[in-house]
């Protein structure tokens, strides 16, 4: 039996990792996660890895700084208005895959260091099984990202406004909601004192 990946060619994940870190106090994307790895390094490879495809990573402030941790198989795409938020990227990551004859996009950032590649898997498996429009993961008593969305929802996805966020389509829509239980999403990395309990966690 063969072990190589099955790939669909047709979902496609942005990875979001523009902000600025300002509550790290320097880029978090930058912090080493394991194995030597970066997060953003390490939340790439586990896109790439996983059924996804294609994939784009979109950056903003440190762009330059962090251009280097990207595979150069991976397309970079530069957000020039990263200030406006977090949606302002879910916008110019659409705009990069929208022509792309995707059925679908799953959405990440790099800051919630136990998002896997078998996680990613599960929502696209979710999704293939159930058919729901939307597929998010379930942590801390709330619906959020890793989520994906079909393609019925890319017109949503590229006019979200300053005040809304993948998180804001998924309460707007719980009715064609499946989520996927993943308790550890609720650890993200913000501050100096969230990544040193991660480093005692992970033993780093």
């Amino acid at each position: 039996m063969s072990s190589e990946k099955v790939v669909i060619p047709n979902i496609g994940i942005i990875i979001l990792a523009a902000g600025a870190s300002r509550r790290m106090g320097t880029p978090k994307q930058l912090l080493l996660h394991r194995r030597g790895r970066s997060f953003l390094s390490y939340i790439v490879e586990a896109a790439i890895a996983s059924m996804c495809h294609p994939i784009v990573v979109v950056l903003g402030a440190n762009a330059e700084r962090l251009k280097s941790e990207v595979s150069c198989r991976v397309p970079v795409i530069e957000n020039t208005r990263w200030t406006e938020g977090m949606s302002s990227s879910i916008v110019v990551g659409m705009q990069a895959l929208v022509n792309q004859n995707i059925e679908g996009v799953a959405i990440t950032l790099c800051d919630q260091p136990f998002v896997s590649t078998q996680i990613i898997d599960q929502l696209i498996a979710a999704y293939r099984f159930t058919g729901k429009s939307i597929v998010a993961s379930e942590y801390a008593a709330t619906l959020g990202v890793p989520a994906f969305f079909s393609r019925a929802f890319f017109p949503e996805l590229m006019t979200l406004n300053a005040t809304e966020g993948a998180k804001h389509l998924i309460r707007r829509h719980s009715e064609q909601v499946f989520s996927v239980p993943f308790p550890e999403g609720e650890i993200d990395i913000d501050t100096p004192k969230d990544y040193q309990q991660f480093q005692m966690m992970m033993g780093i």
